[in-house]
């Protein structure tokens, strides 16, 4: 059967940016097998496959896949899959709801003159926080030493709103570009209470670097060994989550712009907010701008669904 794609640019409003994704918009009837085969062919972090929803009252079933695994839910996946639907639907909505792993993934589709310029997701589960880990540990993993990375704000540790991911603050923003993936150490730590990959920051960020008031990178398991990711939606926002967590402030809307993939040459700009009520978060979000890249088709053959 013949199956349209598209690709898009996440979380950047220039080609070339942000962080690339597939987006498979013909998936049904697809097995499980296949769709990790054609994510694997793509080679990008997450490929997205559209199915009809299982309730009508939602927009589509979006399953996501890594290049060797699939993942119960991902931020840029959300966000350009939105933005892709939106973008070709012939009766625009101010928002679409896409059935996952993880839950029901709520996306904002912000418009201008008539055209898709934005759209933001709402983290499906709340804030949870998992094992803390020694700074030596955490910083074992990026080849980085104990003394780089800053414990003020909260020590190193996993923690979620639908995917988890070990977090960790360093002292500046040359740490985090000396920073790279220490196969065996990062072995010996992770995965942990779920987590797989390492999403790590400053507060130290240059004013050529504006708006970004944090700069940030990511370090995941790809086909090859380990890489890394340009833009990292669902870990952006569990940290904008956590870091709401930690705020004195009791009420309110906490915003927060976060720069990643600067240091790839793929510089991206993640937007986040969290609302807070009587001291407890009552939902997290992420979005940013798309552009779209390449579309085509290509043929498969049909195969038992539930193989």
């Amino acid at each position: 059967m013949q199956r349209r794609y598209v690709t898009v640019d996440v979380f950047t409003d220039r080609a070339f940016g942000g962080n690339q994704l597939a987006v498979v918009l013909d998936a049904e009837r697809l097995s499980t097998r296949q769709m990790q085969a054609i994510a694997t062919e793509f080679n990008y972090s997450e490929t997205t496959f559209v199915l009809p929803p299982r309730d009508k009252a939602n927009d589509a079933e979006v399953r996501i896949f890594t290049p060797v695994l699939e993942i119960a839910f991902a931020g840029h996946p959300n966000v350009g899959t939105a933005f892709v639907l939106a973008s070709m639907a012939k009766e625009p909505k101010p928002r679409l709801s896409f059935e996952e792993k993880a839950g029901l993934v709520p996306v904002e589709i912000v418009r201008e003159q008539g055209r898709v310029i934005r759209t933001e997701l709402t983290a499906p589960q709340p804030l949870q926080r998992y094992a803390l880990m020694s700074p030596a540990e955490a910083a074992s993993c990026i080849s980085l030493s104990a003394e780089d990375i800053k414990t003020d704000n909260h020590a190193p540790h996993v923690v979620t709103v639908g995917n988890a991911f070990l977090v960790m603050e360093l002292h500046s923003r040359e740490a985090l570009k000396r920073a790279r993936p220490d196969a065996a150490a990062y072995g010996k730590v992770l995965p942990r209470d779920g987590a797989r990959s390492v999403w790590f920051y400053t507060r130290d960020v240059p004013t050529s670097e504006a708006p970004c008031e944090r700069q940030a990178r990511m370090f995941m398991r790809g086909a090859s060994g380990l890489t890394e990711d340009p833009a990292t939606g669902s870990a952006t926002v569990a940290a904008a989550a956590l870091f709401a967590d930690l705020d004195p402030v009791s009420d309110g809307e906490l915003k927060l712009t976060v720069g990643q993939g600067f240091d790839m040459g793929r510089p991206s700009i993640l937007q986040t907010r969290v609302l807070k009520r009587d001291g407890k978060i009552v939902s997290a979000h992420v979005g940013g701008a798309c552009v779209q890249m390449l579309e085509g088709t290509f043929n498969l053959a049909r195969e038992d669904p539930s193989s």
